[in-house]
């Protein structure tokens, strides 16, 4: 039974070897993420507001 054995060393390790984050710990990464990815969707609006400005005004060079 190779499954068997596989779930039962799968739970050995995350039981006994893994360190898991103090409640502290989670919540402080949890916000960097979010302000990380708040900036990052920042970054990528204006990139798309700009490109969205030269667009346009390169269409109505064109026509």
């Amino acid at each position: 039974m190779k499954i068997k054995g596989y779930f039962q060393e799968s739970y050995t390790e995350l039981m006994h070897k893994v360190t898991w984050p103090t409640w502290s710990e989670l919540q402080n990464s949890a916000v960097l993420v979010m302000v990380a990815t708040l900036i990052l969707a920042l970054i990528i609006a204006g990139m798309d507001f700009s490109f969205s400005r030269i667009m346009e005004l390169v269409y109505s060079l064109l026509y």
